[in-house]
Order: C-alpha cells, then structure tokens, then sequence
C-alpha cells in the first residue's frame, strides 16, 4: 500500500469537502466527508456502496456487531442495512476524510455475466465486511475523487472508473459477498430480494410465509440465511427499518409522534414509543429535540 497514494486521496477528499458534513458531488455516486471532531452514533441504512476511510477512524454497528475502520480500509456493503456509525477519530487539525461510492447492482450483473469471477453459489455471508483497500483499487478511488478537479472529463470517464472500481471489488477478497446477491440461485440472491422487498413495504403487515414463498425458500432456510445476511430476523429488521423512518419523517417533516409512528405502520402508539426509546435511548420527543435536521449524514 502505498502512503503516498493515500495521502494523495485525503488531500483531493479534503479539498472537495465541506467541513463536518457530508457533501454530494458532481459525480452522483460519490459523498465525501470531512470531520473535525468525533461524533455521536448516528443511525442510517446505508444502500450496496463502498465506504473508504482516507485519514481518521469510525465504527459501524449492525445489530450489536462492532466493525472498526481505519485509513486504507474499506466497508463494504453488499444489501441495504440499517446500522448505527459515528467517527471516533478526528481532530481540526487531522479531520476525519472518507468517501462513499454507490454500487450498481446492474453493473454487478453485468461483469458477471462477462465472466468476471464468476462462482457457484455458497452459503450465504453478512452484507457487510471491512477489509484494507488494495492497491489497484485505490489507485482508481484517487482517480475517481481527482476528476473532480476536472469537471469537463467527469462525464465520459466516471462511468468507466465506476465500473472499474466494481471490478476491482468483485475480484478481490471480499468479491463473495457482492457475487452473491447477483448470482440467481444463490441463497443471498434471495435474501437481497426479501430485503428489497422489505425496504420498499416496511409499513405493511409482515407475513414471513408469504416472503418466504415469494423469493422462493422455505421458511427455516429463509429465517437462516436471512440472519446470515443481516444479523437480524426479519421482524427485526422490518422494525428498525420503520422506527428509523418514523425518526427521519419527524426531524423531517416535523410530525408528532403518533402520526409518525402510524405512517410506519405502527397502530399503537404506546408500543411505538417503548419500541422507539429500547432503540434509540430516549422518548421520541426528547429524542428529536436533541438532533439537528442533519444527524443521518452517512459518513
């Protein structure tokens, strides 16, 4: 690994960032963010995506699992998870700098389809791993970030560094995990479904035999490969999924309690209040009231 690339990446990071904030770029798939101190836990669901640490160190918990990550480590993540995250190194002087790029699940498909590392289907892995960034895939992250430099060259080159980068990932040791959720027939291939499927109907009544059934499992395989995938039971997950978008609809929308809790599906506001202090350590007032509009940045 070579430090001087990874310098290279934190200058170019830090210099299309704004400070203690997450900041879109030119380049649709690609966040950056720079920190000046650490910062609470956050929770958020973070999409299939790559997160990179360039300088500084944060923490990720899914369902209690702790994942640290250093500079020239990557997260990866394969299905869409809910997680807690906060920086837990920084200083105004060393910020905090990382990127987060978007995965294309099209793209997946289509370098597979191309014989790219191609495997028959295993048993199903968590949707989210660290691991130290390779060379060849950081040298592209570097040349991703500098396009911003360039605005004119963004859009004929950054399709071809985006696919590049997928590349480097499906080729690399933790190409399994993203393999798998392209790959028809595979046990994740499934669960990625289930979770879309859950992603897109959270407020709906959950039924886990008709979920089972319709991704095409039986419901012990479904119950087991669903929690190897998200270290949660579907009923877990379908209720942090809600209790954390009844908390985005009341910082964003400025909703009372009760009608958040009923627009996530929730028909008692009573058990939607004990269910949301157990997750988040407070009652949902006194627990919005302490967070500004922007706490679910997804540094």
């Amino acid at each position: 690994m070579s430090n001087e690339v990874l310098k290279a990446l934190a200058q170019a990071v830090e210099r299309h960032s704004a400070t203690n904030k997450v900041s879109s770029t030119p380049i649709p798939e690609l966040k950056l963010s720079c920190f000046s101190a650490p910062t609470e836990l956050t929770s958020l669901v973070y999409e299939p995506c790559l997160c990179i640490i360039a300088q500084g160190a944060k923490e990720v918990l899914l369902a209690g699992e702790s994942y640290q990550m250093d500079p020239a480590q990557f997260l990866l993540v394969s299905v869409d998870l809910p997680v807690d995250a906060r920086v837990v190194q920084a200083t105004p002087d060393t910020p905090y700098l990382g990127l987060q790029i978007s995965l294309d699940p099209r793209v997946v498909g289509e370098l597979l389809a191309d014989g790219s590392e191609v495997t028959t289907p295993g048993p199903s892995e968590r949707g989210l791993a660290v691991t130290t960034v390779e060379s060849h895939l950081l040298t592209s992250l570097t040349r991703l970030v500098d396009l911003l430099d360039t605005p004119r060259d963004i859009r004929p080159l950054a399709p071809l560094i985006l696919r590049e980068i997928t590349y480097r990932v499906l080729t690399g040791p933790q190409g399994l995990r993203l393999r798998q959720i392209a790959l028809a027939g595979a046990p994740a291939y499934r669960i990625a479904r289930a979770i879309r499927w859950l992603k897109d109907h959270f407020a709906d009544p959950l039924r886990i035999e008709s979920l089972a059934d319709h991704v095409g499992m039986s419901n012990s395989a479904f119950h087991q490969h669903f929690k190897n995938v998200t270290a949660m039971t579907p009923l877990q997950y379908q209720k942090r999924m809600r209790l954390q978008e009844a908390r985005n609809l009341m910082l964003s929308e400025k909703l009372e309690a009760a009608e958040a809790a009923f627009r996530v599906g929730y028909e008692s506001p009573s058990q939607f209040s004990r269910e949301y202090r157990r997750m988040f350590g407070a009652p949902p007032r006194q627990d919005v009231a302490t967070l500004s509009t922007d706490y679910s940045a997804e540094f």
